[in-house]
């Protein structure tokens, strides 16, 4: 799935990165705990979160993410947006719940 159709399924916006939205991903992991997601997660390309620190891009970077989709309408400031800028991680932002986010991307193909 490509990141403009995420955009799109998800009704976000692009925050950062909006030239890299056709790359693709192949599956997602949803978590705000940033420990689960370095424990549990091999393979994932997309974080779907509502955490909003730092520590959200570093964690994507280490994991070798493509992109961070902060839900339920959060919005990282300027400097975690200029962090995912230098790692060239994409950022968006979505009013839905992780629940429902999860659902509306596994249903439409992806994986988690």
């Amino acid at each position: 799935m490509y990141l403009y159709e995420i955009k799109e399924a998800l009704n976000a916006r692009v925050l950062s990165g909006e030239e890299h939205l056709d790359r693709e991903v192949k599956s997602a992991c949803a978590s705000d705990f940033m420990s689960d997601v370095l424990a549990y997660v091999k393979d994932q390309s997309l974080l779907i979160t509502g955490m909003v620190n730092p520590q959200v891009v570093r964690t994507a970077e280490m994991m070798d993410m493509k992109c961070i989709i902060f839900v339920r309408g959060k919005v990282p400031g300027e400097d975690i947006l200029e962090l995912a800028r230098e790692r060239d991680i994409v950022v968006m932002s979505s009013a839905i719940r992780m629940f429902i986010a999860c659902g509306l991307l596994y249903s439409r193909g992806l994986e988690g």
